[in-house]
């Protein structure tokens, strides 16, 4: 097998050492495996001992967060492959440390590693941020349930009448409930804006039997999750920063149905603004996991279901695809009911998602905004399909039709 880099070194990355195998075949030869720590000092040796013997190309496999330092010390000073660690597992009984470092070696050494997808430091600065703030507002999502279940308890039903229990209506009640009133027309006088012509329902809902007990949770939680709204705000204001560079391309995706300066903000995060990463809107969508998967055995496909990939993009997407189908006569909002009545609901929302995430590549690869194709595209695309399609249809039914094209 022809070999493309001959010299070059595998790294196998652990939380306290980096085991390093250096493989040279050109002159001088030099085949060695070291240990080193993973401190900064034990790193900067590692990069010195790397270019003495002048290694070109460096690989490593993704583990955890533990391959970011040394990515970011070996960065600019070696062409850096970062390897998913499912594509070049080792041969089952050979696994020891040092043996892992020979086998990502010798495979980067012949081109056989798919470099997985890391973007510069902006976009990761970036991604960090708004990948927090959507771990803060799944917590304040768990502590708003647990706040429904304590009211739930004490016979308490504010969930049944305010759509958000979170909402200043609702915070208010609950402040109030903290503090001791148990009137339920003192607490439904402090509903706010539509919530006021539901009093009567919510003097209903608030007759119930609350105790110290649950006075005492709602105060605990209720202290968290305004404590996690402020750590969001400070989030915020700090991907606003951030973005200052780039905010033209977060500007444009949120001209797209369904997508939110928030979903702008995480798409950008996720894939970068630099379209050329990606030969062609496939790979993009590929790399994402919103393509069917390969599952094939004599000649019988076994699986469509589609391949894993980037869960912080994915499920960004598919919220946002469920609020761009509500967009009334929209062309995604026409190609989910297409779908919906062949392949269901979930299948439907996955191909809008991926419709979106198309049309993300090429509004960024070209600095345009979205321009919608309208509910009549499918129409306008398949007239003779679908008139063939009806008049089967009316002959099923036992009638002859005559198709008399009209005049332009």
């Amino acid at each position: 097998m022809e070999v493309l880099y001959p010299r070059c070194a595998g790294l196998d990355v652990h939380k306290d050492s980096v085991v390093a195998r250096i493989r040279c075949v050109a002159e001088p030869l030099h085949d060695e495996v070291r240990t080193f720590g993973t401190t900064t000092s034990a790193l900067m040796e590692l990069n010195e001992w790397l270019s003495q013997h002048g290694v070109t190309h460096v690989a490593m496999e993704a583990t955890g967060v533990y391959w970011k330092p040394v990515w970011h010390l070996l960065e600019g000073d070696f062409e850096l492959v970062l390897a998913n660690a499912q594509h070049i597992r080792n041969v089952p009984g050979r696994k020891t440390d040092v043996n892992d470092a020979a086998w990502i070696a010798d495979l980067l050494a012949h081109g056989l590693i798919r470099s997985s997808f890391v973007p510069p430091a902006p976009i990761q600065e970036l991604r960090d941020l708004t990948r927090t703030r959507k771990q803060l507002m799944r917590e304040i999502s768990q502590h708003s349930a647990r706040i429904q279940k304590v009211l739930e308890d004490a016979n308490l039903k504010l969930g049944s009448v305010l759509s958000n229990v979170l909402g200043k209506s609702g915070q208010a009640i609950l402040q109030a409930l903290i503090k001791g009133e148990s009137d339920p027309q003192k607490l439904a006088d402090l509903a706010e804006g539509n919530a006021r012509k539901k009093r009567a329902e919510l003097v209903a809902a608030l007759h119930g039997r609350i105790r110290n007990h649950h006075r005492g949770l709602l105060k605990v939680h209720l202290e968290l999750v305004t404590a996690l709204q402020h750590a969001v705000a400070e989030l915020d204001a700090t991907v606003g920063k951030t973005l200052a560079s780039i905010h033209e391309s977060a500007r444009l995706l949120s001209t797209m149905p369904g997508v939110s300066e928030v979903t702008a903000h995480v798409i950008v995060a996720e894939i970068g603004v630099d379209m050329t990463r990606f030969p062609s809107d496939a790979h993009l969508r590929s790399w994402a996991g919103f393509c069917p998967r390969n599952d094939e055995s004599a000649g019988k496909r076994r699986s469509t279901r589609v391949r894993k990939g980037a869960p912080w993009l994915k499920t960004t997407l598919v919220s946002a695809a469920w609020a761009a189908v509500r967009t009334k006569d929209s062309y995604l909002q026409a190609q989910f009911h297409r779908l919906r009545a062949r392949r269901g609901a979930k299948k439907a929302i996955l191909a809008v998602a991926s419709s979106m995430l198309t049309a993300a590549y090429h509004m960024l690869k070209n600095s345009v905004e979205y321009k919608d194709l309208g509910a009549g595209h499918f129409t306008r695309r398949d007239r003779s399909q679908i008139i063939r399609r009806l008049v089967r249809r009316i002959n099923a039914l036992g009638c002859d039709v005559q198709l008399i094209p009209q005049a332009a």
